[in-house]
């Protein structure tokens, strides 16, 4: 499973009064469908169709398979397995819609179908009819929405915040704790807490990007309210009399991943012929920031390994297929990483595909678990996933402020500029300019996050033709050193006073960015298979040697005599993001290799190291530059790059590039290493010489045994498989306690 919870904004809100959510809305067709009712599920059950904002139920008469498979299609799904006559999913309530609904079946749409028109029938709701979809995902079907789940636009209400009332909970960044008002008809309105509940406040919390909610000191907060009452210049009570201040009544389960999907009254039935909330004050909710968002003294606890190992599955991550995936089982996704509800569900790998096994699918979470391994579920391999199913999410988080400390300047686009920020100068808040020393991919990926405009695809360190905003020139942020996965610069490593070797102007930081990205992941498991030893020639070795490929012992032989011991591989590099990956260069800047006799289009593309259990480096390896090319793609997916003739280079999205073991440089040379236990690590686009939306997964390590005639790699693993410095550290404390003994 991939997950993205900070990639892009917090959304507005958008909340649904009085009305049930669709249990499985669609991105197909003109009209809304869903199936719902007593032993449904989001493949089957009473189809409902959105009318006149009204949702009303389809009659079986003269309905089969065809008109079923067009439902099922409009519904993302790729088919119908069968229908339902005689309201097998319980009889529904409001207008019978469709009756004697005739299609063709290539229909994108059931209204386009033929029918008795809308809301003319002989039928009764015993006769409601059901459809089973074939579970498979149509492509165009790619995410469940909290947007796609609201009704019409004329009973929608809008954002929803906490407003601090304490003096403690306004100092707070982010806002915790305060009174909920929600924006309705371009007010906002302040909730009654009668009737208000923890449920509700759960739903709030997470709508907000908060995990928990807390319980509020309600008596201390009704001494507040009751002493601005009895202020007779109180604005507060003036507003209070007005049923236009309140939203009269919410009910949740607290299961829901947004309001929409709770009962919301807005007004007291009789209307404004009674007070919307006699007596009462406004709902005051308190909410648990996860550990990203918490104050630094806060966040500084040891975190429970046992709820990190609960995501692993035999010590080995894995992915969730997208079958039954929705908005309940990604917020509990999002509430286990210490993020809000979920605000996106998607499908059909759509934040890109992952290697190794789909451990789960048909997850079907009621949303009060802790973990997703507390849903139940099926394994992944028991109905034929495959990685394109693999299913994502994207998480509400907090509010930091941090999107209005950043802008843009002078670029072609909004999405590129010179960068600059907002930071604190002498107890002043002043905007200007980054220095562009260490500038780089991972400091520009934040700045792109920040900005909320996905990856970076550039780090431009030379702007001399943008021109930055006036007065805004000056330096104010130096020596920026981003691990690149803060939310903004201003949590990363930086100077204190600012120091530029540069100054300003030309050299002031930039950025490029783009909503897609490459991800380039190493196959793990090919490396660990083919692994084996070769003793090589010399004679055979001059173009390796020429391309630096050998240990540096190599160049003091006697040429062509002897030999080198190699580590040889197979690596198989597949392209997971959602881009192509593309040299950084032009054909104009390719070099030439006669001796190999092929172009290389990246200086620097892989490093294959060899190191002590402790991280000491005993041997390398390394391809110089690489050619690029889609070796193999999947059935269906075209190749588009090959060196050959002077062709494009570069991996297309779900394809991959294959570097057999019998070729030059296809090796870690250890002619000069002692038998004994090593860590066998490769590093793909080590330099970030080429945007990723994901780095963390470019490296890929192996524990090695070499008894100086043998060698055998096992539990290779990518990167971020666990932390890369896991197996480091537990040798470094094996070796302590055996020197203690």
């Amino acid at each position: 499973m991939w997950f993205l919870p900070a990639a892009l904004p917090l959304l507005p809100l958008l909340l649904l009064l009085g009305q049930a959510p669709p249990s499985r809305p669609q991105s197909l067709g003109t009209v809304k469908l869903r199936l719902v009712g007593p032993g449904s599920g989001p493949e089957e059950g009473r189809l409902e169709v959105l009318h006149q904002g009204q949702w009303g139920t389809v009659c079986d008469d003269d309905f089969a398979l065809q008109e079923a498979t067009v439902a099922c299609r409009q519904l993302g799904f790729e088919g119908a397995l069968t229908w339902a006559h005689s309201a097998k999913y319980g009889s529904g309530e409001g207008p019978i819609w469709l009756d004697n609904v005739h299609c063709v079946g290539t229909e994108s749409s059931l209204d386009q179908c033929g029918s008795n028109g809308w809301g003319v029938s002989d039928c009764t709701h015993s006769e409601d009819v059901g459809v089973v979809c074939n579970p498979q995902r149509h492509r165009g079907y790619v995410s469940e929405r909290v947007s796609n789940a609201l009704g019409p636009q004329d009973r929608r209400l809008e954002e929803v915040r906490l407003k601090p009332i304490l003096a403690s909970t306004k100092r707070q960044s982010p806002v915790t704790e305060g009174a909920v008002e929600v924006k309705y008809e371009g007010h906002w309105r302040q909730v009654c807490d009668q009737g208000w509940t923890r449920n509700n406040s759960r739903v709030v919390c997470g709508m907000l990007g908060f995990p928990s909610e807390a319980p509020v000191d309600s008596h201390h907060y009704r001494k507040v309210w009751d002493s601005k009452m009895k202020d007779p210049n109180s604005r507060l009570k003036s507003l209070t009399k007005k049923n236009s201040f309140w939203i009269h009544r919410v009910n949740c389960l607290g299961t829901e991943p947004h309001m929409a999907n709770c009962q919301v009254q807005v007004a007291p039935a009789q209307g404004k012929l009674r007070p919307a909330c006699p007596g009462g004050m406004h709902a005051v909710v308190s909410c648990v920031a996860g550990p990203r968002f918490r104050p630094l003294k806060a966040a500084r606890r040891k975190e429970s390994r046992a709820e990190e190992m609960k995501v692993l599955m035999n010590r080995q991550w894995g992915t969730v297929c997208d079958h039954g995936w929705n908005l309940i089982s990604a917020s509990v996704v999002c509430r286990q990483l210490g993020f809000g509800s979920a605000r996106e569900a998607l499908f059909g790998a759509q934040l890109g595909q992952a290697l190794g096994p789909i451990h789960l699918s048909e997850v079907r979470c009621r949303g009060y678990e802790r973990t997703l391994s507390d849903c139940p579920s099926l394994e992944g391999s028991q109905n034929g996933c495959q990685h394109d199913n693999d299913a994502a999410v994207r998480c509400n988080i907090p509010n930091m402020g941090f999107q209005d400390q950043v802008r843009l300047a002078g670029g072609r686009s909004p999405e590129e500029g010179v960068v600059e920020v907002q930071v604190e100068v002498n107890g002043v808040q002043r905007w200007g300019a980054v220095c562009s020393d260490h500038w780089g991919l991972s400091e520009a990926m934040v700045a792109c996050r920040q900005l909320g405009l996905g990856f970076a695809s550039h780090a431009i360190k030379d702007t001399w033709y943008w021109q930055g905003t006036p007065g805004a020139r000056e330096v104010v942020m130096s020596g920026v050193r981003c691990s690149g996965t803060e939310l903004a610069l201003q949590q990363c490593q930086r100077h204190g006073p600012v120091h530029c070797s540069h100054g300003t102007g030309r050299f002031s930081a930039g950025v490029s960015c783009t909503d897609s990205a490459p991800d380039l992941v190493m196959n793990a498991q090919l490396v660990q298979e083919t692994a084996y030893l070769e003793d090589r020639p010399l004679s055979l070795l001059y173009c390796a040697h020429e391309e630096n490929c050998l240990s540096q012992s190599a160049d003091r032989m006697d040429w062509p005599y002897g030999h080198r011991r190699l580590l040889r591989f197979s690596s198989q590099i597949h392209n997971l993001g959602r881009a192509d990956f593309r040299p950084k260069m032009g054909r104009h800047g390719w070099i030439w290799h006669q001796c190999h006799r092929h172009y290389h289009s990246i200086e620097v593309f892989t490093h294959y190291d060899l190191l002590t259990l402790n991280g000491s480096k005993v041997a390398e390896g390394h391809k110089a530059s690489f050619c690029l090319e889609d070796t193999n793609c999947p059935t269906g997916l075209q190749r588009r790059y090959a060196c050959a003739n002077f062709g494009e280079q570069g991996v297309t999205v779900g394809c991959w590039d294959t570097y057999r073991h019998d070729i030059d440089c296809q090796w870690v040379d250890i002619t000069d290493v002692g038998p004994g236990d090593y860590i066998f690590q490769v590093v793909v686009n080590p330099k970030f010489e080429v945007a990723e939306s994901d780095f963390s997964n470019n490296m890929m390590r192996c524990r090695c045994k070499y008894d100086g005639q043998r060698v055998w790699l096992h539990n290779c693993h990518t990167g971020d498989s666990y932390r890369a410095n896991t197996e480091l550290s537990q040798e470094q404390e094996q070796r302590l306690r055996n020197n203690l003994i």
